[in-house]
């Protein structure tokens, strides 16, 4: 959809913004959760590497508690970065400065996710047309 006239010039109105704040700048980029997922993809991966040494280095020296100690790092590591990956994709969001105005803030794990399914559904039974009863 194509931005209206007016929409166009406030984002010019804050990319000139944020050309001459730098300071605002930064506090934009470490409040978007994109970046936090980015962060901890990255130390993920980097552990994953570590996890990885610390087998090597244990089968060569034969010690295999260091090989599977390596192991479990790198496995906690994937599982990590598996995690960070799925809620960098996930359209709960929140937006700078505010939050999204449909969604209710996620109680964690599965039962969250369940209650929200239930709740479209709910949603999708109360809106149907009156003749499908």
């Amino acid at each position: 959809m194509p931005l209206s006239e007016h929409e166009q010039r406030l984002f010019e109105q804050i990319e000139r913004s944020l050309a001459e704040d730098p300071k605002f700048a930064s506090a934009v980029r470490a409040s978007d959760p994109r970046f936090h997922a980015r962060r901890r993809l990255l130390v993920a991966a980097g552990a994953i590497i570590a996890g990885l040494a610390v087998l090597v280095y244990g089968a060569v020296i034969k010690t295999p508690p260091l090989a599977v100690a390596g192991f479990v790092v790198m496995l906690a590591s994937a599982a990590f970065a598996v995690q960070s990956h799925r809620r960098a994709q996930s359209p709960d969001l929140h937006v700078v400065g505010g939050t999204t105005s449909r969604r209710r803030p996620r109680t964690g794990g599965r039962a969250g996710r369940r209650s929200s399914l239930l709740d479209r559904l709910e949603d999708r039974w109360r809106q149907r047309p009156e003749g499908h009863r």
